[in-house]
């Protein structure tokens, strides 16, 4: 019997990369999704490229009821934690729905395992928890100072979950801070579908690529950067899948709490990727620079040296990659899912 991981936020855009990861390595994926920012027709997807569809429970993470009776019944040994909200615009905006969702969810999801019994969970942080750092590459050690409501709702639930540790030296947390997926699997039948106007740049740039959208909005041309316009660590949402893998696989040897950046080490700004993205798809992609957005920092971008050497894991996938994946997906899947 594969092992079953509970993967939970499992029908979104790094989810659903992560349960063909899981697939690929000998688990059995279970997804919960409430199916707020994603669609159950991505089952289908996963079936031809997993050979089977994944176990799907629709329901939300703060459910406790609904987290018993799939603990109760099912032999779950893991869980990987996506499920949450991802805008910063949205979360200045709007910000104690971010913490209901991504704070509080998250209490109650361990309050579940802790009564069940599963001790191993893989929290998907975020590097925003770095706010502007004082340099980059930025390394785990880095100051936290997040700058926005969505950074100090991941903040605020890793400095839980280390408490938890230390409360209970028997949980096995991987705490992954990455920084921001991008592409889509390399057969074009899975990637990012957001609902609405894309709050992230390569769903946009692609859907002007496409024809859906007549121009990009570069949020800030004034940045102290070689191009005046925000620095990234974009990284290929296949490596960040592999990267959950990994971070399981190393909980499971041993009971601790780890603390990685999953990124490439390369940082690029927004017109680096508008130019690899034309290469990709030979398309000009029109776009105009207006004002910042408010809870955006300058430039970072991580030093995955420590998961490299604790997890034997690194990203693999560059730039035109990520690029070319995206464009396949958009090209075959112009409306999403639909």
């Amino acid at each position: 019997m594969s092992p079953t991981i509970l993967v939970t936020g499992g029908a979104g855009f790094i989810g659903s990369h992560t349960c063909v990861a899981l697939a690929a390595a000998g688990y059995a994926p279970l997804i919960l999704d409430n199916l707020g920012n994603s669609d159950v027709r991505v089952l289908d997807r996963l079936a031809r490229i997993i050979g089977t569809a994944p176990r799907f429970v629709e329901g939300d993470v703060r459910d406790r009821a609904l987290l018993d009776r799939l603990f109760r019944e099912e032999a779950i040994s893991g869980v990987i934690h996506f499920a949450g909200l991802k805008a910063v615009g949205d979360s200045v905006a709007d910000p104690i729905t971010y913490y209901q969702n991504n704070v509080h969810g998250s209490f109650v999801l361990t309050e579940a395992m802790q009564a069940a019994g599963v001790r191993t969970l893989i929290f998907s942080s975020s590097a925003t928890v770095y706010g502007d750092p004082d340099s980059s590459p930025i390394p785990e050690s880095a100051a936290l100072r997040p700058a926005n409501p969505y950074g100090r709702s991941k903040l605020m639930v890793e400095d839980a979950l280390r408490d938890l540790r230390r409360a209970d030296p028997a949980w096995r947390i991987a705490l992954l801070r990455y920084f921001n997926p991008v592409g889509a699997h390399e057969s074009g039948l899975i990637g990012e579908h957001p609902q609405g106007k894309p709050n992230n740049l390569m769903p946009f740039v692609s859907q002007v690529a496409v024809g859906l959208r007549d121009k990009l909005s570069v949020h800030g041309g004034d940045y102290p950067t070689a191009d005046g316009t925000g620095v990234r660590d974009y990284v290929h949402v296949m490596d960040l899948a592999e990267g959950h893998v990994a971070a399981l696989r190393h909980a499971e040897k041993q009971p601790g709490l780890v603390t990685l950046n999953l990124g490439t080490g390369q940082g690029a700004s927004v017109l680096d990727v508008v130019k690899a993205f034309e290469r990709a798809s030979g398309k000009t992609i029109a776009y105009e620079v207006g004002p910042r957005r408010p809870g955006d920092v300058p430039a970072y971008w991580g030093d995955p040296a420590l998961a490299e050497s604790l997890l034997g894991w690194r990203a693999r996938r560059g730039l035109d990659q990520m690029c070319e994946d995206s464009w396949r997906w958009q090209q075959g899947n112009p409306t999403g899912y639909a």
